[in-house]
């Protein structure tokens, strides 16, 4: 089994429908962002003050470049990974990429929960409306990078125990196809 690489925007459910495709398939699941803390033995926040952003991608890549090389694993990448250069390359070339979809305006209403705004500092001070306006230009902008995906599924039924089954469910059915 190939490398399954879940890309999208933050929001999207790439590590909720990750952990439930991981059941689903008997894989095992990478959550980049948590192989990244756990290498670096820092938070993404943590890294991202200590060397910025150019050096956090930099260590994301090197990461990537890990868990490309695991076969059979499902991994929920960070929601910038596919936009920064040769990553959509080197994941197309290891694996799967699925690329998660779903509106802005769930994406936001994900986003809004107080829990998903602390993890986010980007976001953190924003209101609904501004954090909806935000989502909106900043998907469009990374769409060019998500589209480069070998395929697209819609995560938009992700909000129950039972949605999150049901859609882990159609998503490996899709991929047991491929």
């Amino acid at each position: 089994m190939n490398t399954i690489f879940l890309i999208g925007y933050m929001g999207c459910g790439k590590t909720t429908l990750g952990m439930a495709l991981a059941r689903h398939m008997h894989l095992p699941f990478i959550d980049l962002d948590d192989y990244i803390e756990e290498r670096c033995e820092a938070t993404v926040k943590e890294i991202f003050a200590q060397v910025g952003e150019q050096g956090f991608r930099e260590i994301e890549r090197r990461c990537l470049d890990e868990v490309a090389a695991m076969p059979g694993v499902i991994v929920a990448c960070g929601g910038g990974t596919p936009c920064q250069p040769g990553n959509m390359e080197l994941m197309n070339s290891r694996g799967t990429t699925i690329w998660l979809t779903t509106s802005a305006q769930r994406i936001a209403s994900r986003l809004s929960l107080p829990e998903q705004k602390a993890k986010r500092p980007l976001i953190a001070a924003m209101d609904d409306n501004d954090l909806l306006d935000y989502v909106t230009a900043h998907l469009a902008q990374r769409e060019q990078h998500y589209s480069k995906a070998m395929l697209s599924f819609d995560s938009t039924l992700l909000e129950s125990i039972e949605e999150i089954d049901n859609t882990a469910h159609a998503l490996a059915r899709l991929l047991m196809q491929e």
